[in-house]
C-alpha cells in the first residue's frame, strides 16, 4: 500500500481540514486516513503500527503551520475554482475591501455569524468574548459558501444552492479559505448582531398594544 499525506498547509484543503476538527479525540491513523485520502479500515488492515510512525513527523509540523494560519491576515490575490462541468478553472480576483453581496448573501451571512457568536457566548460567557473566540471551520464554510456562490457561478443568489455551494468551498486550500473567513468575522462587527427584521419589530408592536388599528381607506403604503 502507497500512502502519502501533504506535507506544507498549503496542500491541504478546507474539508480535509472540516474532517479533522469533526472528530472528538483525532488519532493518528484517523488523521493520515483524512489527509491521504485511504479509507480507514484498510489503513486498520496494516500489519505493523510502525509502519506509520514516518508519518509523525509531517502530521506535527501541519499542526504547527495551522497555528499560525490562524492568526493570517494576509487575503489571497485570486481563487481559482474547478466547477462541474466546467473546461476551464473559473478564477475569482480578490479584493482587500471585501463586502458580501447581494442584500440576500448579506443577510444569510449575518445569521450565520451571529448564530456562532450567540453559541459561544452562552458556552463561555459575554466578558471578553471576543478574545478567545474562535469560528468553527463548518461555520467558515458556511459563511464562504454564500460569499462566492453568485461571485463563481454568475447565477442570481438563491440561498439554498448557495448551501449547496459548500461542496465547491470545501475544495478550497484551506491557507485560502481561512484568512478570507477570519476577514468576515473580525471586519464586520455588525454582522455578529442580527437587525430585527420589519415584521418581528411589527408582531413586537402588536404584543404591547403599540399599534392602532390602521384606517380602512388606508389601502397602500408609501415611504
Amino acid at each position: 500500500m502507497r500512502v502519502k499525506i501533504p506535507t506544507q498547509l498549503n496542500d491541504v484543503n478546507l474539508g480535509q481540514m472540516m474532517a479533522m476538527q469533526a472528530k472528538a479525540n483525532l488519532n493518528d491513523i484517523e488523521a493520515i486516513s483524512i489527509l491521504s485520502g485511504i479509507a480507514l479500515a484498510e489503513l486498520q488492515q496494516v500489519k505493523d503500527v510502525k509502519d506509520f510512525q514516518v508519518f509523525g513527523d509531517a502530521v506535527l509540523a501541519l499542526s504547527y503551520q495551522i497555528k499560525y494560519l490562524y492568526n493570517s491576515d494576509v487575503i489571497p490575490k485570486q481563487i481559482s475554482f474547478s466547477l462541474p462541468g466546467s473546461n476551464r478553472p473559473k478564477t475569482i480576483k480578490m479584493i482587500q475591501n471585501l463586502a458580501i453581496e447581494p442584500a440576500g448573501a448579506f443577510m444569510a451571512v449575518r445569521e450565520i455569524i451571529a448564530e456562532e457568536v450567540n453559541n459561544h457566548i452562552k458556552q463561555f460567557g459575554e466578558g471578553d468574548w471576543q478574545e478567545s473566540f474562535n469560528p468553527s471551520l463548518n461555520t467558515c464554510c458556511q459563511v464562504l459558501a454564500h460569499y462566492f456562490y453568485c461571485k463563481t457561478t454568475g447565477k442570481k443568489y438563491n440561498e439554498y444552492e448557495a448551501e449547496e455551494f459548500i461542496t465547491e468551498i470545501k475544495k478550497m486550500r484551506v491557507t485560502e479559505a481561512l484568512p478570507i473567513a477570519k476577514h468576515f468575522f473580525t471586519c464586520y462587527p455588525s454582522l455578529s448582531t442580527p437587525k430585527i427584521s420589519f415584521w418581528h419589530r411589527l408582531q413586537q408592536l402588536w404584543k404591547s398594544g403599540q399599534v392602532s388599528n390602521p384606517s380602512k381607506n388606508l389601502n397602500t403604503s408609501t415611504p
